[in-house]
């Protein structure tokens, strides 16, 4: 899932060049803030969706292998982004998704032949949770750009982790079809996020005088 970033930087380039003597950290912020990064999010959401939805006659234990490293690799996306954040708040709720991600893609690969309420209780629980946080820190960041777009995707999330824990699915053909079409879904929201962010880093490397509107505070970065 996108998670709430900060505000877009006032100037300067989206992916700065880390000096020599720039500390690691440093250089993972740079990458966390650029526009490209979610973009990267984006198609380790969306492929896994497109693959399930297209092999839906696939096992269950295929089912929780593709399941458990797409939360494998969301959750290392998420963890990155803690380096882009500058409040203690924002570090801790992307700290906390990025944790609860991995946590969840390590039950799926550990126990790929669990039952399929098994599967969609991890499933649902991870979306929902990680929707309610970017709930919070979409609320709470100041200064974020496409806030409306990041809210968005925070809802999305905490509806889909809904929906997967409420609806009963007796089959892993049912379960396949329904993480499909929501992993889809949500790939396709953190695309528009990623082109939104990509036009307010452009907007805020404007000079002062050609920019539109009052450029944001200086904060941290993108939309999580």
């Amino acid at each position: 899932m996108t998670e709430s970033r900060g505000p877009a930087p006032r100037t300067g380039p989206s992916h700065p060049s880390p000096g020599p003597g720039t500390v690691p950290g440093d250089a993972v912020a740079a990458v966390a803030r650029s526009w490209t990064w979610i973009l990267g999010s984006a198609v380790v959401t969306l492929v896994p969706g497109v693959l399930i939805l297209v092999w839906p006659d696939e096992t269950l234990h295929v089912l929780a292998v593709i399941v458990g490293l797409y939360l494998l690799l969301a959750g290392a996306f998420r963890f990155v982004t803690v380096f882009g954040r500058d409040g203690h708040g924002e570090r801790l709720a992307a700290l906390a998704i990025g944790v609860l991600f991995v946590l969840a893609g390590v039950l799926c690969l550990r126990h790929p032949m669990q039952t399929v309420a098994a599967l969609s209780l991890i499933v649902g629980l991870t979306w929902l949770v990680s929707g309610i946080l970017t709930l919070y820190a979409a609320i709470t960041t100041e200064d974020l750009p496409h806030r409306a777009v990041v809210l968005g995707t925070a809802l999305l999330g905490i509806v889909a982790g809904v929906v997967v824990l409420a609806l009963p699915t007796e089959s892993a053909r049912a379960l396949t079809r329904l993480l499909g079409l929501w992993l889809v879904l949500l790939g396709l929201v953190e695309l528009v996020t990623a082109f939104a962010w990509r036009a307010a880093l452009r907007r805020t490397a404007l000079p002062p005088d050609t920019a539109s509107g009052p450029a944001p505070a200086d904060g941290s970065g993108p939309p999580f």
